[in-house]
Formats: C-alpha cells, structure tokens, sequence
C-alpha cells in the first residue's frame, strides 16, 4: 500500500547525527530517500552510520538507513556536485546535517539549490541553528540539554547531573522538530507553490521541550526554578519514582493522580499510607518527612515479589506502572508486538531479524518498512542511469 509520502523524493546529505533517523522516518511513510554518501576510504564497507556493516547481519541491524537509496557522490569534485544539481532539481526534500557553512563550499547549501527548483524544501539540522552567536560552535546533546537547562535538572540534590543518553536535544527534539517541519513545508507548499528553508537547531528543539512542563509554568509565573531532584516528577517521591523488586529488576510507579495513588496503596493493601500523596507545592519544593517514610516503606513491599508479579497485580488494580526492560525484553512484550513496534522482518540471507517499528500509526495511509539499509553505494548505477546518464 502506497504511504502518505508516496512520490515524494529525499536527497539525505548526513554524515553523522540524528539526520539519519529523520529520512528513516520520510523512508517509512514512503519517501524515495537517497542518501548521497562521500566514496569510502580503502577498507571501509557499509553504509553511513554502520561503519562494520561488513556483514548482512550488522547491515541489517542498521535500521536508520532502512527502505533507502545509495550514492556515492564526490562533492569535492566538480563532477559530483553537477549530478547532486540535477537530482535536487527533481527532488522534493533535502535533508542536511553539517555544521553551517559547509554545504555552501560543496555548492550544495539552500540557495545554491533552490535556483534549479523553487519547489524545493531544504531541512537543515545544526546545533545552535544557522544563525546567531553560537553558530559555528561544535557540539553534541549533551552540551544542548545543558544549556536548555534541562540536564541540571536530571539527578539527585547533592550530586552532579545524569546524562541521559543523546534521547533528547538529538531525537526527542531536533528529529522529530525536522519531521514536523518538513511536513509543514510539504503542506505550505500545496499552497504558495513554493519550497523554504527548514532550520532545526538542537538547542532550540531541546528548550522546546521544557514549554509544557510544571518546571516553566512555575518559574514563568514568578516561582523558584526547580533544583536538580526536587519537584513532583524528580524521583524522589514515593508516587513517582522506580523501586528494585526481590528478583533484582525495577519497577516504576507514577501515580501522580490522587486516585491512581490511592489505587496503589489499597492494591499493596497500605491505605494508610494514602495521605502520603501529592501535595500543593510538590511539583517544586521537596518531600516532606511523611512522604521520605512513606517511600522507605515501599522500598520495603516492593522486595518482597518478583518485578513481573507486581506488574499483573499492580496492572489489575489501574495503577500507573511499568516494567524497567532491559533492551532484549523488549522484543518480547505483547504490546510492543501487538503495536509492531518490536517486530521481526525476514532477511533473504540471514533470515529473521529484528526491527524497531513505525510510531505513527495512520489509519489510511500507513507507513511500512520498505527493505534493509543499502550496501554504500548500492545504488548509485540505478541513480545515474534515472538522470539519463548512460
């Protein structure tokens, strides 16, 4: 079945970075993604993100490069930048994650882009965005959380942050900012006729993030910003935090609701502890001294069964928890399969392999997986010949 982004054409100029995920994603619904890689060093295999992609195996587990097109095209030369202008001139979307300023030496930057094609959307992905007094400072999610604010808010009072992967600035926000953002210039274009300009910085997709938090709500009404491990959803009150279970695992409990509480409570059969709840000022000040008690004493029940014995009981009773999964559980919940978002995809030389799935579920128009990552180069034969080349 065709996808929602069926006909549409992606040229993806990342080397590095969550760029990659974005056309992954333009890739699922049905985009024709090409991904204009440099020519590989003497050795070097594989495709973009899986440099040891020198195997089915491990080219199969690149799943950001999943349902695309290969080329290998040297911008240095002039020669590779005349074919990148003629593909970008029947190209609908360009999707580029280079520090400002490069694209341009390479002649492959908006303006120079747009001459051959109004119509063209061009998406670029930077840390600090393309303009401003950060521009051409280096960077990664972790220096963007933190001066979004957002990493000191991640750990306990007394204790330096805890960095949280690169889920945030990089995925979280600057991907799915590009996504949204092409999508609206896709729509606008059905409009006016014409292509523009997407920037997407990492640090502005990670303060955006914080807008429909208690934490800003608070701060912009004239209250005290939150410290690191205070407030509400810190972890450190006994309604909302994670608790190792007797078979050494962890469970999570969420039960900011007073009735999703009280749930709790009655479920572990502790109605006293209920008046242990939230409480007016929770959401930035600290426990209370009920509240700190309280909590040891779930520590306490918590040992006393199994992670996925209280999973059923607490499921049963409707109180917000989940299970603390480690990686390869994932692929064995019955929700995730149920949602195909752990599903298993059959390889024609290695068999069945794993796949993460597609998140947006569209009634209609679905997206699909579409194939493996290509082998670097795979297609670029194919490319050329479409351009009229011989």
């Amino acid at each position: 079945m065709p996808g929602p982004l069926s006909g549409v054409k992606v040229l993806e100029l990342v080397k590095k970075g969550p760029g990659a995920f974005v056309t992954m994603m333009l890739a699922d619904m049905g985009a024709d993604v090409i991904k204009v890689e440099a020519p590989s060093p003497e050795g070097e295999s594989g495709s973009g993100e899986s440099p040891l992609a020198a195997d089915a195996r491990a080219q199969a587990a690149n799943i950001v490069n999943r349902g695309k097109r290969s080329l290998v095209l040297d911008l240095k030369a002039e020669r590779g930048r005349e074919v990148l202008h003629a593909l970008a001139r029947k190209t609908d979307v360009v999707v580029e994650g280079f520090r400002p300023g490069v694209t341009a030496r390479l002649s492959a930057d908006y303006e120079t882009l747009r001459i051959g094609n109004r119509r063209l959307i061009y998406c670029s992905l930077s840390g600090y965005g393309q303009d401003g007094p950060y521009r051409d400072l280096p960077g990664h999610d972790i220096n963007y959380i933190a001066m979004a604010g957002i990493l000191n808010l991640i750990g306990e009072p007394g204790k330096p942050p805890i960095v949280p992967l690169n889920f945030i600035a990089d995925l979280g926000g600057a991907a799915l900012h590009a996504v949204a953002g092409i999508v609206l210039a896709l729509f606008a274009r059905e409009r006016t006729g014409n292509g523009q300009l997407v920037d997407i910085a990492y640090l502005d997709a990670a303060v955006s993030l914080l807008a429909p938090t208690s934490i800003i709500r608070e701060h912009l009404a004239g209250g005290a910003p939150v410290k690191r491990g205070m407030g509400a959803l810190g972890g450190r009150f006994p309604y909302y935090a994670v608790y190792e279970t007797s078979d050494a695992k962890f469970i999570s409990i969420g039960c900011i609701e007073p009735w999703l509480w009280a749930n709790l409570c009655n479920a572990i059969e502790r109605p006293d502890l209920i008046d242990a709840g939230l409480q007016p000022g929770d959401y930035t000040g600290k426990e209370s001294e009920r509240q700190s008690w309280c909590r040891k004493e779930l520590e306490r029940i918590f040992k006393t069964r199994s992670r996925d014995e209280w999973f059923e009981l607490l499921a049963r009773a409707d109180v917000c928890t989940g299970k603390v999964y480690e990686i390869p559980e994932l692929f064995d919940d019955p929700q995730l399969k149920h949602r195909r978002m752990a599903t298993r995809m059959s390889h024609p030389e290695i068999g069945e392999v794993k796949q993460i799935g597609i998140a947006i579920k569209l009634s209609d128009t679905p997206g699909s997986i579409r194939g493996f990552a290509p082998w670097k180069g795979q297609h670029t034969q194919e490319i050329l010949a479409e351009l009229g080349n011989s």
